[in-house]
């Protein structure tokens, strides 16, 4: 069992930066991969960005490609979205999600994680 907590939204001008943290507690944290969706009004959940245990692999959205960076550290159960550049399009729900390692083929797809958070409110303002 996984149980996730992110932190670090709010309301940021066009061109600002937020670093969104992901908090993970239970047993086999390092037994997965973290991921990062978001949901905007009226949208479905759209995959971010996702990172494997050993911090060497990384994936990304076009869309935030060379803006996002994710980051992990298992010793402090946490991972990181940095954001940059935010253009308001990013405005939505941030979710931070777990996916098993047997699962990895589909990383990008949100229906195959299997922990996830409650949610994060990121607000961009033009």
């Amino acid at each position: 069992q996984v149980q996730l907590v992110e932190s670090g939204g709010g309301l940021v001008q066009a061109g600002g930066s937020l670093r969104l943290s992901c908090a993970a507690s239970g047993r086999s944290f390092s037994s997965y991969a973290m991921g990062w969706f978001r949901q905007a009004p009226g949208k479905e959940r759209e995959f971010v960005a996702a990172i494997f245990w050993t911090d060497v692999h990384t994936y990304y959205a076009d869309s935030v490609k060379g803006r996002f960076t994710i980051s992990r550290d298992n010793a402090k159960n946490t991972v990181y979205l940095q954001m940059n550049s935010l253009k308001p399009e990013d405005t939505a729900v941030y979710y931070c999600a777990a996916i098993a390692r047997t699962k990895l083929n589909s990383i990008r797809v949100a229906r195959e994680y299997d922990y996830w958070g409650q949610g994060t409110q990121v607000s961009v303002s033009s």
